[in-house]
């Protein structure tokens, strides 16, 4: 249900979508859910409590995500474009998903599944997901070493991309 090719529209939303990071409540949640990286499910939910005092800027950052990718799967805006304009919701998505599965079972089955279905369906962040995976890794996060890139695999999203 994806556009197939970028338009006028696309990019007009892109910059939209790149002015609302900009704005200074947005700007300040993700300066602060850029370091937060959980190394436990315990230090994952708790982000989740409505007084952990993250909770307001993880939820506005997650949504904010979460929305943008719902236009991309739902047809409104070029996916491959979205996917190529942004990481920064990939770096989240990553960091969430050593406790993906639990949070899904726990919270809601919804958890994310934008940013998933980013994951799958687009040649941009399939290329950069092992980048992003061991930037995560590096940073402390519990990735298993399975999810480890292999180069052959990035050279090869890479030339397709090309």
């Amino acid at each position: 249900m994806t556009k197939k090719k970028p338009d006028f529209h696309d990019a007009d939303l892109i910059l939209k979508l790149y002015d609302l990071r900009r704005e200074k409540v947005m700007r300040e949640s993700r300066n602060a859910i850029f370091g937060f990286v959980p190394k436990t499910y315990e230090e994952m939910v708790a982000v989740l409590a409505p007084d952990h005092p993250l909770n307001a800027a993880f939820r506005q950052v997650s949504s904010y995500y979460e929305m943008a990718y719902g236009f991309a799967r739902h047809g409104t805006i070029n996916a491959e474009l979205l996917a190529e304009s942004t990481v920064e919701g990939l770096i989240l998505y990553c960091k969430v998903l050593p406790f993906l599965p639990q949070l899904r079972a726990e919270y809601s089955p919804f958890q994310f599944q934008n940013a998933e279905w980013m994951t799958k369906k687009t040649k941009a962040y399939q290329a950069r997901m092992p980048l992003v995976l061991e930037r995560v890794r590096k940073m402390g996060s519990p990735l298993p070493e399975k999810t480890k890139p292999e180069k052959t695999k990035l050279k090869k999203a890479l030339k397709k991309k090309s």
